[in-house]
Protein backbone atom coordinates (compact mmCIF):
# COMPACT_ATOMS: atom_id res chain seq x y z
CA UNK A 1 0.00 0.00 0.00
CA UNK A 2 1.50 3.52 -1.23
CA UNK A 3 2.01 5.78 2.07
CA UNK A 4 -0.51 7.99 0.96
CA UNK A 5 -3.54 5.73 1.06
CA UNK A 6 -2.17 4.02 3.98
CA UNK A 7 -2.50 7.59 5.84
CA UNK A 8 -6.25 8.01 4.41
CA UNK A 9 -6.72 4.31 6.03
CA UNK A 10 -5.56 5.55 9.44
CA UNK A 11 -7.34 8.88 9.26
CA UNK A 12 -10.53 6.90 8.65
CA UNK A 13 -9.60 4.54 11.68
CA UNK A 14 -9.00 7.27 14.18
CA UNK A 15 -12.15 9.37 12.89
CA UNK A 16 -14.34 6.33 13.11
CA UNK A 17 -13.23 5.72 16.56
CA UNK A 18 -13.43 9.68 17.40
CA UNK A 19 -16.95 9.60 16.47
CA UNK A 20 -17.73 5.98 18.43
CA UNK A 21 -21.26 6.23 19.99
CA UNK A 22 -21.43 7.18 23.73
CA UNK A 23 -23.07 5.00 26.31
CA UNK A 24 -26.33 5.72 27.94
CA UNK A 25 -26.39 6.46 31.49
CA UNK A 26 -28.87 6.67 34.24
CA UNK A 27 -29.03 10.07 35.59
CA UNK A 28 -28.13 10.23 39.60
CA UNK A 29 -26.87 7.05 39.92
CA UNK A 30 -23.77 5.38 40.83
CA UNK A 31 -21.86 2.55 41.15
CA UNK A 32 -20.25 0.98 44.14
CA UNK A 33 -17.57 -1.56 44.30
CA UNK A 34 -17.82 -3.59 47.56
CA UNK A 35 -15.94 -6.79 48.78
CA UNK A 36 -17.66 -10.12 50.77
CA UNK A 37 -14.77 -10.79 52.60
CA UNK A 38 -16.66 -13.89 54.34
CA UNK A 39 -17.64 -15.26 50.89
CA UNK A 40 -14.41 -14.24 49.23
CA UNK A 41 -16.22 -12.55 46.35
CA UNK A 42 -16.48 -9.12 44.94
CA UNK A 43 -19.84 -7.34 44.00
CA UNK A 44 -21.01 -3.88 42.66
CA UNK A 45 -24.01 -1.76 44.13
CA UNK A 46 -25.78 0.50 41.74
CA UNK A 47 -27.37 3.34 43.47
CA UNK A 48 -29.76 5.62 42.40
CA UNK A 49 -30.72 8.84 44.62
CA UNK A 50 -34.27 10.65 43.96
CA UNK A 51 -33.82 14.05 42.40
CA UNK A 52 -34.31 16.05 45.47
CA UNK A 53 -31.43 14.17 47.21
CA UNK A 54 -28.38 16.80 46.91
CA UNK A 55 -31.35 19.90 48.15
CA UNK A 56 -31.74 18.99 51.93
CA UNK A 57 -31.26 16.73 54.71
CA UNK A 58 -33.94 14.43 54.45
CA UNK A 59 -33.51 10.30 54.70
CA UNK A 60 -35.25 8.74 52.38
CA UNK A 61 -37.15 5.06 52.72
CA UNK A 62 -34.54 2.14 50.49
CA UNK A 63 -35.26 0.05 48.06
CA UNK A 64 -32.55 -3.38 48.03
CA UNK A 65 -33.61 -5.15 44.71
CA UNK A 66 -32.15 -8.48 43.38
CA UNK A 67 -30.68 -9.60 40.27
CA UNK A 68 -29.94 -6.03 39.46
CA UNK A 69 -28.43 -6.26 36.00
CA UNK A 70 -32.20 -6.64 35.01
CA UNK A 71 -34.18 -5.02 37.62
CA UNK A 72 -32.18 -2.03 38.75
CA UNK A 73 -33.27 -0.14 35.76
CA UNK A 74 -36.74 -1.42 36.28
CA UNK A 75 -37.45 -0.44 39.82
CA UNK A 76 -35.46 3.09 39.73
CA UNK A 77 -37.73 4.21 36.59
CA UNK A 78 -40.89 3.14 37.68
CA UNK A 79 -40.36 4.11 41.47
CA UNK A 80 -38.99 7.62 39.57
CA UNK A 81 -42.41 7.79 37.61
CA UNK A 82 -44.41 6.88 40.47
CA UNK A 83 -43.48 9.92 42.06
CA UNK A 84 -43.47 12.12 39.12
CA UNK A 85 -47.25 11.09 37.89
CA UNK A 86 -48.60 9.26 40.71
CA UNK A 87 -47.27 11.70 43.91
CA UNK A 88 -45.75 8.65 45.51
CA UNK A 89 -43.05 9.91 48.16
CA UNK A 90 -39.45 9.15 46.48
CA UNK A 91 -36.57 6.80 47.54
CA UNK A 92 -33.21 5.49 47.36
CA UNK A 93 -32.73 2.15 45.35
CA UNK A 94 -30.10 -0.22 45.81
CA UNK A 95 -29.10 -2.57 43.20
CA UNK A 96 -27.54 -5.69 43.84
CA UNK A 97 -25.31 -7.38 40.99
CA UNK A 98 -24.23 -10.54 40.13
CA UNK A 99 -20.55 -11.41 41.93
CA UNK A 100 -17.86 -10.20 39.84
CA UNK A 101 -16.64 -12.70 37.34
CA UNK A 102 -19.50 -15.16 37.57
CA UNK A 103 -22.42 -15.80 35.13
CA UNK A 104 -25.81 -14.26 36.37
CA UNK A 105 -27.06 -17.72 36.11
CA UNK A 106 -24.82 -19.19 37.90
CA UNK A 107 -24.52 -16.19 40.37
CA UNK A 108 -27.99 -16.11 41.13
CA UNK A 109 -28.23 -19.98 41.86
CA UNK A 110 -25.50 -19.95 44.11
CA UNK A 111 -26.81 -16.94 46.16
CA UNK A 112 -30.48 -17.12 46.23
CA UNK A 113 -31.49 -21.11 46.86
CA UNK A 114 -31.74 -22.03 50.33
CA UNK A 115 -30.69 -25.21 49.79
CA UNK A 116 -28.89 -27.89 47.25
CA UNK A 117 -31.44 -29.12 45.25
CA UNK A 118 -32.27 -33.08 45.54
CA UNK A 119 -33.67 -34.22 42.51
CA UNK A 120 -33.32 -32.42 39.67
CA UNK A 121 -30.06 -32.13 37.07
CA UNK A 122 -28.62 -28.86 36.35
CA UNK A 123 -25.94 -27.54 33.96
CA UNK A 124 -23.24 -24.73 34.14
CA UNK A 125 -23.33 -22.01 32.55
CA UNK A 126 -20.14 -21.36 33.42
CA UNK A 127 -17.56 -23.95 31.50
CA UNK A 128 -14.87 -25.95 33.72
CA UNK A 129 -17.37 -25.07 36.96
CA UNK A 130 -19.87 -27.27 38.43
CA UNK A 131 -23.31 -25.18 39.46
CA UNK A 132 -23.34 -24.06 43.39
CA UNK A 133 -26.20 -23.49 45.22
CA UNK A 134 -27.41 -23.24 48.61
CA UNK A 135 -26.09 -20.05 49.86
CA UNK A 136 -28.64 -17.93 50.57
CA UNK A 137 -27.98 -17.87 54.33
CA UNK A 138 -24.57 -16.67 53.87
CA UNK A 139 -25.57 -14.29 51.50
CA UNK A 140 -27.92 -12.66 53.19
CA UNK A 141 -25.69 -12.23 56.22
CA UNK A 142 -23.72 -10.37 54.05
CA UNK A 143 -26.38 -8.09 53.12
CA UNK A 144 -27.51 -7.43 56.46
CA UNK A 145 -24.05 -7.45 57.76
CA UNK A 146 -21.69 -5.67 55.03
CA UNK A 147 -24.38 -3.58 52.15
CA UNK A 148 -26.70 -2.29 55.32
CA UNK A 149 -23.73 -0.21 57.10
CA UNK A 150 -22.28 0.55 53.96
CA UNK A 151 -25.27 1.96 52.19
CA UNK A 152 -26.31 3.90 55.64
CA UNK A 153 -22.84 5.24 56.24
CA UNK A 154 -22.77 6.78 52.51
CA UNK A 155 -26.67 7.48 52.07
CA UNK A 156 -28.92 9.78 53.73
CA UNK A 157 -32.02 6.91 53.82
CA UNK A 158 -34.45 5.51 56.64
CA UNK A 159 -32.88 2.51 57.76
CA UNK A 160 -36.39 1.74 59.46
CA UNK A 161 -38.01 1.61 55.83
CA UNK A 162 -35.93 -1.21 54.20
CA UNK A 163 -37.58 -2.75 51.46
CA UNK A 164 -36.93 -5.88 49.92
CA UNK A 165 -37.98 -6.81 46.03
CA UNK A 166 -37.09 -10.02 44.46
CA UNK A 167 -38.25 -11.85 41.64
CA UNK A 168 -38.41 -15.66 41.02
CA UNK A 169 -35.12 -17.04 42.80
CA UNK A 170 -34.77 -13.96 43.70
CA UNK A 171 -38.13 -14.55 45.95
CA UNK A 172 -36.98 -17.66 47.37
CA UNK A 173 -33.89 -15.32 49.12
CA UNK A 174 -36.56 -12.60 50.41
CA UNK A 175 -38.45 -15.77 52.12
CA UNK A 176 -35.25 -17.10 53.37
CA UNK A 177 -34.92 -13.64 54.73
CA UNK A 178 -38.50 -13.90 56.21
CA UNK A 179 -38.43 -17.06 57.62
CA UNK A 180 -35.20 -16.60 59.53
CA UNK A 181 -35.19 -13.32 60.50
CA UNK A 182 -38.28 -11.32 59.15
CA UNK A 183 -37.23 -8.10 61.00
CA UNK A 184 -34.39 -7.45 58.47
CA UNK A 185 -36.94 -5.57 55.81
CA UNK A 186 -39.80 -4.09 56.40
CA UNK A 187 -41.30 -5.11 53.69
CA UNK A 188 -40.87 -7.14 51.56
CA UNK A 189 -42.37 -7.40 47.70
CA UNK A 190 -41.93 -11.44 46.19
CA UNK A 191 -42.73 -11.29 42.25
CA UNK A 192 -43.38 -15.02 41.75
CA UNK A 193 -41.61 -16.98 43.47
CA UNK A 194 -39.85 -20.32 42.50
CA UNK A 195 -41.85 -22.93 45.31
CA UNK A 196 -41.71 -25.81 43.54
CA UNK A 197 -37.81 -25.48 44.06
CA UNK A 198 -35.91 -28.44 45.41
CA UNK A 199 -39.44 -30.52 45.48
CA UNK A 200 -41.21 -27.31 47.78
CA UNK A 201 -38.64 -26.68 50.53
CA UNK A 202 -39.59 -23.63 50.91
CA UNK A 203 -43.48 -25.33 51.71
CA UNK A 204 -41.01 -27.50 54.95
CA UNK A 205 -39.31 -24.21 56.21
CA UNK A 206 -42.87 -22.29 56.77
CA UNK A 207 -43.68 -25.23 58.39
CA UNK A 208 -40.82 -25.65 61.04
CA UNK A 209 -41.27 -21.73 61.32
CA UNK A 210 -44.79 -21.87 62.92
CA UNK A 211 -43.91 -24.77 65.21
CA UNK A 212 -41.77 -22.35 66.64
CA UNK A 213 -42.87 -19.15 66.27
CA UNK A 214 -45.91 -17.37 67.46
CA UNK A 215 -45.36 -14.31 65.14
CA UNK A 216 -43.97 -13.15 62.18
CA UNK A 217 -43.86 -9.52 61.92
CA UNK A 218 -43.65 -8.82 58.51
CA UNK A 219 -45.28 -6.82 55.64
CA UNK A 220 -45.65 -8.80 52.17
CA UNK A 221 -46.69 -8.22 48.92
CA UNK A 222 -47.31 -11.46 46.66
CA UNK A 223 -47.52 -11.27 42.98
CA UNK A 224 -47.43 -13.24 40.29
CA UNK A 225 -48.78 -13.81 36.86
CA UNK A 226 -51.86 -15.70 35.89
CA UNK A 227 -50.10 -17.78 32.91
CA UNK A 228 -47.54 -18.97 35.47
CA UNK A 229 -49.95 -22.21 35.97
CA UNK A 230 -49.38 -26.08 34.22
CA UNK A 231 -49.59 -26.35 30.73
CA UNK A 232 -52.85 -28.45 29.91
CA UNK A 233 -53.05 -32.45 30.79
CA UNK A 234 -50.06 -31.82 33.72
CA UNK A 235 -50.29 -32.70 36.52
CA UNK A 236 -49.78 -30.60 39.49
CA UNK A 237 -46.22 -31.81 41.82
CA UNK A 238 -43.31 -30.77 43.61
CA UNK A 239 -40.07 -30.25 40.45
CA UNK A 240 -39.58 -27.46 38.22
CA UNK A 241 -41.04 -29.09 34.79
CA UNK A 242 -44.53 -29.34 36.23
CA UNK A 243 -45.02 -26.55 38.48
CA UNK A 244 -48.28 -24.51 39.17
CA UNK A 245 -46.38 -21.62 40.74
CA UNK A 246 -50.15 -19.47 40.68
CA UNK A 247 -51.55 -22.43 42.78
CA UNK A 248 -48.27 -22.79 45.33
CA UNK A 249 -48.03 -19.41 45.74
CA UNK A 250 -51.61 -19.57 46.91
CA UNK A 251 -51.51 -22.52 48.99
CA UNK A 252 -48.06 -20.52 50.43
CA UNK A 253 -49.76 -17.55 50.87
CA UNK A 254 -52.79 -19.56 52.78
CA UNK A 255 -50.57 -21.62 55.16
CA UNK A 256 -49.11 -17.92 56.73
CA UNK A 257 -52.64 -16.81 57.19
CA UNK A 258 -53.52 -19.74 58.77
CA UNK A 259 -51.40 -19.02 61.52
CA UNK A 260 -53.02 -15.68 62.44
CA UNK A 261 -49.67 -14.16 63.23
CA UNK A 262 -50.45 -10.82 65.11
CA UNK A 263 -47.89 -8.93 62.93
CA UNK A 264 -48.34 -10.26 59.78
CA UNK A 265 -49.91 -8.29 56.88
CA UNK A 266 -49.74 -10.17 53.78
CA UNK A 267 -51.49 -9.50 49.93
CA UNK A 268 -51.64 -12.11 47.06
CA UNK A 269 -52.19 -10.35 43.52
CA UNK A 270 -52.53 -12.80 40.39
CA UNK A 271 -51.94 -10.31 37.44
CA UNK A 272 -54.45 -11.69 34.39
CA UNK A 273 -52.83 -12.44 30.88
CA UNK A 274 -49.08 -12.35 32.14
CA UNK A 275 -46.38 -14.48 32.17
CA UNK A 276 -43.29 -15.38 34.17
CA UNK A 277 -41.14 -13.24 32.05
CA UNK A 278 -43.49 -9.83 32.00
CA UNK A 279 -44.59 -9.77 35.50
CA UNK A 280 -42.16 -8.59 37.61
CA UNK A 281 -43.20 -4.63 36.65
CA UNK A 282 -46.70 -5.25 37.72
CA UNK A 283 -45.62 -6.91 40.65
CA UNK A 284 -43.29 -3.80 41.65
CA UNK A 285 -45.61 -0.88 40.89
CA UNK A 286 -48.26 -2.27 43.03
CA UNK A 287 -46.18 -3.79 46.02
CA UNK A 288 -44.74 -0.36 45.96
CA UNK A 289 -48.13 1.11 46.48
CA UNK A 290 -48.87 -1.08 49.73
CA UNK A 291 -46.18 0.42 51.68
CA UNK A 292 -44.92 3.94 50.03
CA UNK A 293 -47.50 6.60 50.77
CA UNK A 294 -48.75 9.06 48.06
CA UNK A 295 -50.11 12.54 47.85
CA UNK A 296 -52.59 11.97 45.61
Amino acid sequence: MKPFSLLIVLCCLASSAVAAPASYVLENTEVRDIRAQALKRDYQLYVALPDSYRQGNKRYPVLFVVDANYAFPVVRNIAQRLNKHAGMEEVVVVGLSYANGDGGVYSRRRDYTPTTPRKTEYRSDMPGRQPAFGEAKAYGQFISGVVFPFIASNYRVDMQRKVFIGHSYGSLLGLQFLLTEPRTFEHYILGSPSLWYDAGVMFDREQAYAASHKDLPASVFFGIGGLEKLAAGKKRSRSEEDADMVADLREFDGKLKSHKYPGLKTRLRVFEDEDHASVFPFVLTHGLRTYLTSSK
